[in-house]
Parts: C-alpha cells; structure tokens; sequence
C-alpha cells in the first residue's frame, strides 16, 4: 500500500520544532558557558550551532526525499555505502543514540532527585540511585507494553515549550543581574577556535534532532513546504534559544549560568522561590520521561529492522505476540543505556562521547547526498539550493565539532572511537555466523 503525502506547511514546521526542542536548552548552557569563557563567544557558538543544524536539516530532508522510507539513516547508509561501513556507521548511531539517552536520564536523575530525595541523598550516590530507578521504571513499562500515546508524547513535549516561554518573559518583569561585570577579563589568552569549537559540542546535542527530516520526505503534500518548513522552525528555534540563553545571562549573570548545571531550577528558583524551582524541576523530569520513553519505543524496532532483513541475530525480533513489545531488542538496548552511564559517570563524558560519533555519523550521512545525485538522475524532488556548498560546509563544521572533542576530551573521544570501529568486526562476525548456520 502505497503511503498518502499529508503533511502541510504548518504541520511539517512544529514537526520538526518538536524534533530539536529537548533537555538541552535546561543542561547544557552552563557547559557551553565554560567552555567559551565570554559572552560573545557563547552567543556566537549558539548562532553557528543554528546555523548550521539549518543547514543540516536541508541536506537531510533532500535526502530523505530521495529516500523516502522508513529506517532513517538506516536505509540511506545500506543504499550508499559498502555492506561492512553501513553496519559500522548504523552500529555506531544506535550506540550514541544509547549514551544520549544515558545522559538525558542522567540530567533527569539531577533535576528530580533534589524534589523527591532527602538531603543525605542530595548527591552523586543519590543521583545515581535515580538514574537506575527511572530507567528500571520505564523498562519495564515498555516490557509490560503500556505505552503512552501521541496525546501524552504531545503533552511532555509541550512542557518544555512552556517553560521556556516563562523564562523568556521573566526578561520583562525581573530585575536583572549585574554578574556580568567579571567575565570580560577572562579567558582573554583562550584560543579563540578552541573555545568555540568545545562551545559547539553541546550546542550541537541541544540542536540535535534536525536530521530526523530525512524521514519525513515521503510524507509531505507540496516539495515547497520542506524548505519553508525547515528554515521556518530552525529560525524560531534559535530565536527562542538565544532569547532564553538571553534571559538567564541577564538574569543570573554570566559568571551564574557558568555555575548552574541545574540552570532552569536556579532561574525559577530566582523568580518564584524555592516552591518554583520544585516545579520546575518536576516540569522538566516529566518532559524528560517522554523523552525517554519515545526513545525505548523506537531504537528497538530499529534493532528488529535489522533482524528482519538478516544483519543481526534473529533473536531481536523476538516479539511478545501478546502486547507486540520486541522483548529481545528492548532488553538489548536498555542495557546498552546502563552501561554506557556505568563506565561514563557524569553528564559532561557521555556529551563528550555522544557528540565524537554524532559528528562523525551525521558527516557520513550528509555526504551521501552526493552518492544520490550521481545515481539519481531523473530526480524531481526538493533540492537544497547552493548544492554543493552548503553540504560541504554543513559536512566540514560537524569535522571541526569532532576534533573539538579530541583535543578537549580524548578519553571520552577514545571510547567513541572505539565503539566506532568495533562494528566493523562485529559485521564480520555476525557474517561469519550467519554462514555457519
């Protein structure tokens, strides 16, 4: 049955607003705020990240439209690619896609566990404790197979998007901050594109999420609308993050969002008291289960896809007939999720680790646009303009964002070349296998 197109302008856009907007926006600023030193290169890492990820978007969605099946980055590596490097890069994206949804429960565990622990447990011990019992919960939620709906996927997504309107109408009513006064004399000697490039590591987690447009190419009515859609939803999103990333430096100072991990519970501590910040912590957490929850209901059908088509064992898609839950890849991949927070720890090594293979695999997916316009000559779909620039940029930026996180970070940069290169053996041995029986 062939699928009908039926997504509209207006439906594409709060799709893809829907796909960028997560926990990083409430994490991550104080890591970008460290990393650049000042404030001028804070603003300017959050103006190049949203660039950028605007590029991204566009050279994906083209290739989603010339792709236009289910499987995102999966069908596009097997069709592009060598056998063994479309295993290594898929193997690589499923892996990442387990440490950043470590690091969101992670961050979850550092909201809530302030709320609902007492004091004695207000620390590492504690926050490890709640990050093994909201991942324990949620298992086996998905195991037992009760599932929340769009309408609640809708709702937890919505939270976030409450919130951040809050924050920025602080702006109007709050007194300002004058804890920027410090900041300019710092990090002068810093090298400018070290901190910028370190500055662009977080900024690309809390971006990410643009190229899930590749799955959507098959869905919309009018080819026009990718484009407006795309660069409508990337420019409010940026406009939305630099006016929030506006409020909390004009509010808790430059100097405060460096300090403030928590940063959203630190703000609404600061305009509604203690009893604001518990809201807004448990705002945030509850966004964070969604989340979460999306992410167990879809990388294990990712894992079954495989299986289905012969590359990995047939025991991922191993389903209960009863409630349609792949019992195998969920398992598989929960585990994934534990043992990447267990040899990583903190928040700061699983960004570092995610976003060493992130660019690496969002750099490879990009070049395939390449492959398809030479193999695909009678295409009449959405073209990115400015073909072969843009890609090229988009493709040598998402590189820099890489080496960034080798030199800042090479334990955590070594750990994610390691899980990259282990799939080449891995596809061969489960060749080998496959021909044994």
């Amino acid at each position: 049955m062939t699928i009908k197109p039926t997504l509209r302008y207006f439906d594409l856009t709060m799709i893809v607003i829907s796909m960028v907007i997560g926990i990083g926006i409430f994490r991550n600023p104080s890591i970008i705020a460290q990393s650049a030193g000042t404030p001028s290169i804070f603003f300017l890492a959050w103006i190049t990240g949203g660039t950028i990820s605007l590029v991204g978007a566009l050279t994906f969605a083209e290739i989603g439209s010339r792709l236009p099946q289910a499987g995102g980055f999966y069908k596009t590596f097997a069709f592009c690619y060598p056998p063994p490097i479309a295993f290594t890069l898929i193997w690589t994206y499923l892996m990442l896609n387990a440490g950043a949804m470590s690091a969101v429960a992670y961050a979850g565990a550092q909201y809530i566990t302030p709320v609902l622990f007492p004091s004695s447990l207000n620390n590492e011990a504690g926050r490890k404790i709640m990050f093994f019992i909201i991942i324990g919960i949620l298992f086996f939620l998905n195991y037992a197979g009760i599932k929340s709906g769009s309408r609640t996927q809708n709702v937890l997504s919505s939270i976030k998007i409450v919130l951040m309107l809050i924050f920025c109408s602080a702006i109007l009513f709050a007194k300002p901050s004058d804890g920027n006064a410090t900041v300019i004399a710092q990090s002068v000697t810093k090298n400018f594109w070290l901190a910028l490039g370190t500055s662009l590591i977080p900024v690309f987690f809390t971006f990410g999420g643009y190229q899930n447009t590749g799955n959507l190419g098959g869905d919309v009515k009018e080819t026009k609308n990718i484009s407006r859609a795309i660069i409508t939803a990337t420019t409010l999103i940026l406009a939305l993050y630099l006016l929030i990333n506006f409020v909390y430096v004009s509010l808790l100072g430059f100097e405060g969002v460096k300090n403030s991990p928590l940063i959203a519970a630190d703000l609404s501590k600061l305009l509604f008291g203690d009893a604001g910040a518990r809201i807004a912590s448990v705002a945030i957490f509850i966004s964070i289960l969604g989340i979460l929850n999306a992410s167990l209901m879809f990388n294990p059908r990712v894992f079954y896809a495989m299986a289905e088509e012969g590359i990995l064992p047939k025991i991922f898609m191993k389903t209960n007939e009863k409630n349609q839950v792949q019992e195998f890849s969920l398992m598989f991949f929960t585990f994934i999720i534990v043992f990447f927070f267990i040899i990583l720890q903190t928040y700061e090594n699983l960004l570092n680790y995610v976003e060493f293979n992130d660019t690496i695999v969002l750099a490879a997916a990009a070049a395939c646009i390449f492959f398809l316009r030479k193999k695909q000559k009678d295409y009449s779909g959405f073209r990115i303009f400015f073909y072969p620039w843009l890609p090229v940029i988009f493709i040598l930026i998402t590189l820099y964002v890489t080496a960034s996180v080798t030199i800042s970070d090479p334990k955590n940069a070594g750990i994610g070349f390691l899980v990259l290169i282990s799939g080449l053996p891995f596809y061969y041995l489960l060749k080998l296998l496959r021909r044994n029986r």
